[in-house]
């Protein structure tokens, strides 16, 4: 299957409930989530690592090579284009979702096999170690880690407390504009039946 493919390096961040941990890998497969989900070992040997515990008074050790237990992974994220697998030729649909990964969320587009429009079904079909979250947004609030983007985030199925379908509400939708009164201004009183009185805005009436 995988005859004649040169090996490439990929760059990949996985983070733990406790580390960030940042290296590469020398791998034939072109996908994050194929990195993960087709490792031979429940274990991956990264190269040139960082690991920086979680916190602004983590502390960052570099290392030459390490070996990652995946089962600790919460979450992977990479900043490369997602490529359709070719030997994949199941077309899926893209749903809007929020998968909670405890201390962290992530929002973002989940694919899934929707026959009929069948999400429920769609997420019963949803079986892969490592879920790819596509155009995703990740945060913590218990680490106070704010809110940022990738276009890639594969989640550890096995570690996620939920799957669920997502729809991000404004909410200030609906709501009319503050009307600003500078002070000196005149602003018409509500009226009442036979009177038109003026008051001073800022002043007594």
């Amino acid at each position: 299957m995988f005859a004649g493919m040169e090996p490439v390096t990929v760059a990949l961040t996985l983070f733990t409930d406790a580390l960030v941990i940042q290296g590469s890998v020398t791998t034939i497969h072109r996908r994050v989530t194929d990195i993960l989900n087709q490792a031979e070992a429940p274990f991956l040997v990264l190269d040139q690592v960082t690991i920086q515990e979680h916190g602004p008074r983590g502390q960052a050790v570099s290392l030459p090579f390490a070996q990652v237990n995946l089962d600790a992974v919460l979450f992977a994220t990479a900043d490369i284009p997602v490529e359709p697998n070719p030997s994949m030729r199941v077309v899926k649909t893209a749903e809007r979702a929020v998968v909670s990964v405890p201390p962290f969320r992530v929002a973002g587009n989940v694919h899934l096999l929707v026959g009929d429009g069948d999400i429920r079904a769609g997420l019963r079909a949803l079986t892969e170690a490592f879920v790819p979250i596509t155009e995703a947004t990740y945060w913590s609030e218990g680490l106070s880690d704010g809110r940022r983007q990738a276009l890639l985030v594969a989640v550890n199925h096995r570690r996620a407390h939920y799957i669920a379908p997502h729809r991000e509400l404004d909410p200030w939708a609906g709501l009319e504009p503050a009307r600003v009164v500078e002070a000196g201004s005149r602003v018409a009183a509500p009226e009442t039946p036979g009177s038109a009185v003026e008051v001073e805005a800022g002043g007594d009436a």
